[in-house]
C-alpha cells in the first residue's frame, strides 16, 4: 500500500482508473466454549480500468510493485482499444469527474492481538455459560475487517479510504419439545475493535436481554397467517430499504427492466416514507459504511430515492448518469483490488418520521410487532421474502405472546403504499453485507413503520 500511484499517471492515454487495495479479515468464533474457528485473511492488489470509445478494459495483479502497477495500466489500456474496435460502438465520451482529493485518518487506537481477543470472547462464554446452563448451544463470533483503497484516476482524482467494522456476534439455543429454538445479535460496527468494545461486561445486559427474548420465543405461538397490520421494528424496516426498494433504484437493473423504470416523478409510497441512500453523514453523525470517493473517483454525495412517497431519481456510476442524462451520484464500489466497481448501495435508509413506537404500538387492536429479520431474498419487481426470528402478537394496543420463527412477504412498494405511521426512533444496522455479484459491507436501518404485510403461519 506504499506505492506513490501518481508516478505511473503518465502511462494513462485514455479514461483511467488505477486502484491499489488491501483488505483484511480476521474471524474467531467459539461454538459451546471451543474455540472452532480462528482465521486471518489479506488480500491486496492492484487494478486498472480503461474507458475507450464505448468499450471498457480491465485489468489486475496481486503484484503491488512498479512491474504489477505498469503491468496493469498497460493491459487494461490494451483491452479497452481490443474491444472498442471490435465493437465499434458510437458511445459519448464519460461525464469529466471533478477534481478531487480525500485522506481517510489511519486508526489511533494500540489493537489488541490474537491472544487478547481470544481472551476477550472466553469471557463472553464463560459469563453465557455461568449464568444460563440451560442452554442446549451458545455461539460467540468476533468479525474483523479493514478495507484499504488508494485511487488514482485520469479526471485528478486523488483518495485513500479506510473502511474498519468490528463485529461481535453472540447466538443462543433452547430446545423446546426436542426442537431447537433460537436467537442470535450483532453488536459492534463501524470502527476498531478497541474503541467499540472497552470490556466484555458492557455486553452482559444485551445478553441478558437477548436471553429473555429467547425464553419467550421458546414458549411462543404461530403467527396467524394472511394480510395483517403490522409494525416493523427499525432492523426489519432497513432489511425492507436494501433488499426490495434499493435494487429495484440501481441504475444498471432498471437498464435491466426492474419495478422503477417508468415510475420517476410518480407515487410509489404513501406520503410519510421518503427513502435516502446516505454518502457518509446522516443525522450529523458518521454512516455505517462511510464513502466519500467511490472507485470511479466520484465525489459521493446523498442521493435521495424517494421524496414523500414520489420516485426521485435512481443511484448512478459514471456511465449510466450519462445513459439517463443526470450527474454521477458516486455509488461505483468494488470488494477486491480483483472486482471490477458496480453499482452498489452505500448507506440506504428510511427518514424517521412524528410518530412515538409506543404510541403506534397502543394503536394497533390485533397484530404483530416484528423485530428481528433473517435472510431472505427480494428481485427487481419488488418482491420479497424475508424471514422474522423475533416478534410478538399485539392484542388491543398491548404487547403480548412472542411468535415462533416465520416469514413476511409481498411487494414492497405495495407495502409502503399502506404506511399510516413511522416512528421518531430510527436505527442503524450494525453488521449489513450486500451480496450483488461482490460481497461489500453497506449501512441499512430505518425507523418503526405501521403498515400492513403477508404474514406466514406455521
Amino acid at each position: 500500500m506504499n506505492i506513490d500511484l501518481s508516478t505511473y499517471k503518465g502511462l494513462f492515454t485514455d479514461y483511467t482508473e488505477l486502484r491499489c487495495q488491501e483488505n483484511n479479515s480476521l474471524v474467531i468464533g467459539f461454538l459451546k466454549g471451543n474455540n472452532t474457528t480462528n482465521t486471518r485473511l489479506t488480500t491486496s492488489g492492484v487494478s486498472a480500468r480503461v474507458y475507450k470509445d464505448g468499450a471498457w478494459g480491465f485489468a489486475s495483479s496481486p503484484e503491488t510493485t512498479a512491474d504489477g502497477v505498469k503491468f496493469v495500466i498497460t493491459t487494461a489500456t490494451h483491452n479497452a482499444a481490443f474491444l472498442a474496435a471490435k465493437e465499434r460502438q458510437d458511445a459519448p465520451p464519460l461525464p469529466h469527474g471533478e477534481v478531487t482529493t480525500h485522506h481517510d485518518s489511519p486508526p489511533t487506537s494500540q489493537q489488541l492481538n490474537p491472544e487478547q481477543f481470544v481472551a476477550f470472547l472466553q469471557e463472553i462464554d464463560h459469563y453465557i455459560a455461568t449464568n444460563y446452563p440451560g442452554l442446549a448451544s451458545r455461539t460467540v463470533t468476533l468479525n474483523r475487517t479493514e478495507l484499504k483503497k488508494n485511487l488514482l484516476t485520469s479526471d485528478g482524482a486523488s483518495a485513500f479510504s479506510l473502511l474498519s467494522r468490528s463485529l461481535i456476534q453472540i447466538g443462543l439455543t433452547v430446545e423446546q419439545d426436542g426442537a431447537p429454538v433460537s436467537l442470535h445479535e450483532v453488536f459492534g460496527g463501524r470502527g476498531q475493535f478497541e474503541t467499540l468494545f472497552s470490556t466484555p461486561e458492557a455486553l452482559y445486559p444485551k445478553i441478558d436481554q437477548l436471553y429473555e427474548h429467547l425464553m419467550r420465543k421458546r414458549e411462543g405461538i404461530y403467527a396467524a397467517a394472511g394480510l395483517k397490520t403490522c409494525i416493523l421494528a427499525p432492523e426489519m424496516t432497513g432489511i425492507l430499504a436494501h433488499e426490495a426498494i434499493g435494487h429495484t433504484c440501481e441504475a444498471d437493473l432498471v437498464l435491466g427492466g426492474s419495478a422503477v423504470g417508468t415510475k420517476r416523478g410518480q407515487p410509489v409510497a404513501s406520503p410519510l416514507v421518503s427513502l435516502v441512500d446516505f454518502a457518509h453523514t446522516a443525522f450529523g453523525e458518521t454512516c455505517p459504511v462511510p464513502i466519500f470517493v467511490d472507485d470511479e473517483g466520484t465525489t459521493a454525495r446523498d442521493t435521495v430515492l424517494i421524496d414523500q412517497g414520489i420516485l426521485k431519481g435512481f443511484l448512478h456510476n459514471k456511465e449510466s448518469a450519462c445513459h439517463f442524462q443526470v450527474p454521477p451520484t458516486g455509488n461505483a464500489r468494488a470488494y477486491r483490488f480483483s472486482d471490477e466497481p458496480l453499482i452498489r448501495m452505500r448507506n440506504t435508509a428510511i427518514l424517521p418520521g412524528k410518530d412515538r413506537l409506543e404510541e403506534m404500538i397502543a394503536s394497533l387492536d390485533d397484530g404483530y410487532y416484528l423485530m428481528r429479520p433473517s435472510n431472505g431474498q427480494a428481485d427487481a419487481t419488488s418482491e420479497f421474502m424475508f424471514g422474522v426470528t423475533l416478534g410478538y402478537e399485539v392484542k388491543d394496543g398491548k404487547l403480548g405472546r412472542a411468535i415462533k420463527d416465520t416469514t413476511i412477504s409481498g411487494l414492497a412498494f405495495q407495502v409502503l403504499q399502506t404506511v399510516s405511521a413511522v416512528s421518531q426512533e430510527f436505527k442503524w444496522l450494525s453488521g449489513g453485507m450486500c451480496g450483488k455479484k461482490q460481497l461489500i459491507p453497506v449501512g441499512l436501518g430505518g425507523p418503526a413503520l405501521k403498515c400492513q404485510v403477508m404474514i406466514g403461519g406455521r
